[in-house]
């Protein structure tokens, strides 16, 4: 019996530990399906997209989740994006909600933990979207960086969906 409860214990305390590590670094329930690829090359010079914005949210600590998703954010922008990084109609940055001089833009973004965001300007106004997606793929460098662009190009062409 004593055996029992020891596994018992065990599994608590590492399904507790387990809990608090993702928990800053993901939240599934915006979770959305990947987009169809495609290239950079298809950017419609007609869109009425103004800019959009590629944010890495982080705080002061991260975890190695954290960490791949920005810096494979950042590489798949300066790759694929390099004219509109220049002309400023696709803007990245990481930024660290911890810090109080980024407080109001994470309060724009509505950011509430580690999170990758794109903020989207075009004639109606602002809008925001948080992916979920790139989470799972971290694991895959070139299908995130193939998905991350793909949802990029689909923006500045006016694909809000």
């Amino acid at each position: 019996m004593a055996i029992i409860n020891r596994m018992r214990s065990f599994i608590f305390v590492f399904f507790i530990v387990a809990l608090l590590f993702t928990a800053g670094c993901t939240d599934t329930s915006q979770h959305q399906r990947a987009a169809p690829t495609l290239s950079p090359s298809t950017i419609n010079s007609n869109s009425t997209v103004e800019r959009v914005e590629v944010y890495h949210f982080h705080g002061n600590t991260q975890c190695t989740s954290c960490i791949a998703v920005g810096d494979l954010a950042e590489k798949t922008v300066n790759a694929n994006f390099k004219t509109e990084l220049a002309s400023g109609r696709v803007v990245f940055a990481h930024v660290n909600y911890d810090l109080p001089e980024n407080a109001a833009l994470a309060a724009k973004y509505g950011v509430t933990g580690s999170s990758l965001w794109l903020g989207i300007y075009d004639a109606n106004g602002f809008h925001r979207q948080q992916d979920m997606d790139v989470w799972y793929m971290t694991g895959d460098k070139e299908k995130y960086k193939e998905y991350l662009a793909s949802i990029i190009t689909r923006r500045l062409n006016g694909d809000l969906s």
